[in-house]
């Protein structure tokens, strides 16, 4: 059963295309991971998803309704943590639960047990009396996680769910992100600029660029599918038609001024590799993790700030 499908979901700003027909379909209970650089569109997808953007164009379904046509019941089945806090510091952790509660028009006589219950699944009881001001970051992070699930939403939204945060922290929200979707079988939709983070928490995961999905698949089939170990060259004069025609290069790309190389076998193929290249002045060889995935199908490493230095650009307009 899908929890979300999108039919080439357009939003456009002018001549701005910021989300550029996106077809998409997640399955109830599915960690689903969006990556891309900021502007790259992921978190206008999940504003016109959540219903705080009107699209341009397309159908978005959530939870079996129109994000258009029924959007109060499409609020009724989500939950959303934003990038930036939103929680209020000079109440408590609890009168922030309570207070969402209530704009929810939850039950009153069921109001103590979800707020203990969301808080005992975040691991904050002993602080719920506390005003949020005294909380850290990580807490926070985890009070805006429990205020989301308050209401019991089918869809979950994380949009950075970690960012800033120190290692400790962010594995501990892994680990409650984990256990909603194992608990709760709960659909959770999470953007992320961690490589680590998306590779260890997602089913399947959608990269975005220029507004558009540019690679879609589980973190293990996407690294399989750069074709083996990554060969890195520098160069000014390197013969790149001779290494296309090479049986065991299996695709190149340029990268922040190198040339990325997938190629099978590496270790036995790199001396006929460099052989052939001609004169290099850099080399560099490693086995794929999700960066270089993203690398292979952007041309630009992952950043927290918006840079929009360093566009994939073809071998051909390279040379």
């Amino acid at each position: 059963m899908e929890s979300i499908k999108t039919i080439e979901l357009k939003k456009t700003y002018g001549e701005i295309k910021a989300v550029d027909g996106i077809n998409l379909a997640v399955g109830e209970g599915e960690i689903f991971g969006l990556l891309g650089p900021n502007g790259a569109g992921k978190t206008t997808l999940l504003m016109m998803l959540s219903t705080l953007l009107k699209p341009t164009s397309g159908t978005a379904i959530v939870n079996g309704f129109n994000v258009v046509t029924r959007p109060d019941k499409v609020r009724e089945s989500i939950g959303m943590v934003f990038q930036d806090p939103s929680s209020d510091t000079l109440l408590s952790g609890y009168e922030n639960l309570k207070l969402h509660a209530l704009m929810y028009n939850l039950p009153l006589k069921e109001i103590n047990k979800k707020i203990e219950k969301v808080l005992e699944l975040v691991d904050l009881q002993k602080r719920q009396h506390d005003v949020v001001k005294k909380y850290s970051g990580g807490m926070r992070r985890r009070l805006e996680i429990a205020r989301g699930l308050l209401h019991e939403p089918k869809i979950f939204f994380l949009d950075e769910p970690t960012l800033g945060l120190d290692p400790q922290t962010r594995q501990h929200i892994w680990t409650y992100i984990r256990a909603l979707a194992e608990k709760i079988k709960m659909t959770i939709i999470v953007t992320t600029h961690y490589m680590e983070e998306a590779e260890k928490l997602c089913n399947r995961i959608a990269i975005i660029d220029h507004g558009r999905i540019v690679a879609l698949d589980s973190p293990e089939n996407l690294i399989h599918a750069t074709g083996g170990d990554i060969v890195s060259l520098k160069g000014q004069k390197l013969n790149l038609k001779e290494l296309e025609s090479l049986t065991f290069v299996k695709g190149i790309k340029i990268v922040e001024g190198k040339f990325q190389l997938a190629v099978e076998n590496a270790g036995k193929n790199l001396q006929e590799i460099l052989s052939t290249a001609g004169e290099v002045e850099f080399v560099k060889v490693h086995s794929p993790d999700l960066n270089d995935v993203f690398l292979f199908y952007t041309g630009r490493e992952m950043r927290e700030e918006g840079d929009e230095v360093g566009f994939m650009q073809d071998v051909t307009r390279a040379t």
